[in-house]
């Protein structure tokens, strides 16, 4: 893999001398502390050096699936031999597992300067805006020839898209985080298509529905920035100006541009053929821009090898755990995909118990009354979020749950009780990506691969 940024002799004035003064700091600031505006991002770019970047640069917005894509283009480019920088969010567990090159953590010792230097760039930066900060200083020091950046909350005010992206790639845009971004889906989708900026050269989409897709190419159409969706045989969905440059891909980028039926993905769920097709338009659009040379068993490749942690994740039984399943869904959207996928799991697959538990602003209503048709009479496990403020109580969950599920005092307690009562199969712990990282925090090694 490429070097990590190289890291200097500290000077004594430097902001922080070690990775754990730089935690004190973000945690200071606070997780989930917003505040709405550019302005901050705009001005560290510019002092960094970090308004023009070195190499093509992508944005991944919308409401679910936007990490699954960008692990899918990111596997995508690592197949053909590139050095790739990715920037995603939530963590899990340790803070670094938000800023990659090439699937490795950047060392801790290179995290001080980093900071240090963000900081003295712009002293008010959020939690939010530092790590994205830190993240363009690291590829643009590194030798990436692709960055990808994972949209926080929303396009309008969200740190990346004070980026200087080449593109901007839409996945599914649904109901989530209304009390911020509006509490209708057009209004939503008006939100994150603000991330269509100047400088923005093309835009891709996975198929979006009604308002969303309204919206979103209203905006594409009005700013003048071409926008590609969903390619078939049959052409390629989106504005006027993105079926022309459609139109203009030699054939061979076309025949590369299609998902194949028996395309074998990395990441498990019939929803992320909808994110594999999208990272693939994706990567298309960005070899016909900069020449790249590509082909479709590289793709295949790529799709193959695509890992995130839990997004059904599947984890073999262990000593001290049973066999699990792993899903973050976490609101409707990601819930529906999460019941189909498994639907259409062989008998043996199936979970044979449920450990849930999400957060007071994720419609907590809605997603109990999916978990219990979910379950089909699978006995519900709920464990609190562990600190944190946001989650919605356990006693209220299993009032809402109904007979079939039990209250336990944590996540350890109900997997224990889970595992004895599936009967062999797997336990599926679902419903907040919160849950899953105090999962992670029990066994880090479920972080990796274990196929």
């Amino acid at each position: 893999m490429t070097d990590a940024p190289s890291c200097c002799r500290l000077p004594e004035s430097a902001p922080f001398h070690s990775y754990e003064d730089v935690i004190r700091h973000l945690d200071s600031l606070g997780l989930f502390h917003m505040d709405m505006g550019l302005g901050r991002m705009q001005r560290a770019l510019r002092a960094l050096g970090l308004d023009k970047l070195r190499c093509p640069a992508v944005q991944i917005v919308g409401t679910n699936g936007k990490g699954s894509t960008s692990a899918f283009l990111q596997s995508i480019a690592m197949a053909h031999g590139m050095n790739v920088g990715l920037y995603t969010s939530p963590h899990f567990v340790w803070p670094e597992e938000r800023i990659q090159l090439n699937h490795t953590m950047l060392p801790r010792r290179v995290w001080p300067s980093l900071a240090g230097n963000a900081v003295l760039a712009e002293k008010d930066l959020t939690y939010f805006e530092l790590l994205t900060v830190m993240a363009a200083a690291a590829f643009q020091s590194s030798e990436s020839d692709l960055m990808i950046f994972e949209a926080g909350l929303g396009g309008r005010y969200d740190a990346t898209t004070a980026l200087p992206v080449d593109m901007v790639c839409f996945a599914p845009i649904g109901m989530d985080h209304m009390n911020v971004l509006g509490d209708t889906l057009a209004a939503i989708a008006d939100d994150k298509s603000d991330a269509l900026r100047p400088g923005v050269s093309v835009a891709v989409s996975a198929p979006q529905s009604g308002d969303a897709r309204d919206v979103l190419f209203a905006k594409a159409e009005a700013r003048g920035i071409p926008l590609c969706a969903s390619p078939s045989a049959n052409g390629c969905d989106g504005t006027a100006a993105g079926k022309a440059l459609w139109a203009c891909l030699p054939d061979d980028l076309k025949a590369c541009s299609a998902l194949p039926d028996d395309a074998e993905l990395g990441l498990r769920g019939r929803h992320q053929r909808m994110n594999a097709q999208t990272a693939v338009l994706a990567w298309v659009m960005l070899c016909q821009r900069y020449h790249w040379k590509t082909d479709g068993h590289t793709i295949a490749l790529g799709l193959k090898r695509a890992f995130i942690p839990g997004r059904l994740q599947f984890v073999p039984a262990g000593a001290d755990h049973p066999a699990l399943w792993l899903d973050g869904a976490h609101n409707p959207h990601g819930m529906t995909a999460l019941m189909a996928a498994v639907d259409d799991m062989r008998e043996e697959e199936r979970p044979g118990a449920i450990v849930f538990s999400c957060l007071a602003d994720k419609q907590p209503e809605t997603l109990t009354a999916m978990v219990r048709e979910l379950a089909a009479g699978m006995p519900i496990f709920v464990p609190g979020v562990k600190d944190n403020p946001r989650a919605a109580t356990p006693d209220s969950l299993v009032a809402s749950l109904g007979p079939g599920a039990s209250l336990f005092p944590t996540l350890r307690d109900a997997l224990d009780s889970a595992g004895k009562e599936a009967h062999g199969k797997p336990v599926l712990v679902c419903g907040s990506l919160y849950l899953l990282s105090e999962l992670f925090t029990l066994w880090p090694a479920f972080l990796k691969p274990s196929r």
